[in-house]
């Protein structure tokens, strides 16, 4: 699978996976999600930026479900924060980046 950033106005970024075949299935607990939320998290820039759950629902064309039961898998494994409906990425998450072992 291949990942490609594009940048946006507001310094955001949209995730576009790629597939390398078209009958690749997507693991149960949407893994290209949770992928696109941990990237979209890294690339705010700002260490306690705070999204909300309507931010990235938005900005990933995530639906509600998906991205309630994506985040709450992410928070259960210490990747992201959440307060209410609220996410930003964990201290741990941040340092593994700045160690250069998360490929942005």
């Amino acid at each position: 699978m291949t990942h490609h950033v594009l940048p946006l106005e507001r310094e955001s970024a949209t995730i576009v996976c790629m597939r390398e075949s078209s009958g690749e299935r997507e693991r149960d607990g949407g893994e290209t999600l949770e992928r696109a939320i941990v990237l979209l998290l890294l690339l705010s820039g700002e260490p306690r930026q705070v999204w909300s759950m309507a931010q990235l629902g938005a900005e990933l064309g995530a639906d509600t479900q998906s991205l309630e039961r994506a985040l709450d898998g992410l928070s259960r494994s210490g990747v992201v924060l959440l307060a209410g409906a609220e996410a930003r990425a964990s201290p741990a998450v941040r340092r593994i980046d700045e160690l250069g072992l998360i490929g942005i």
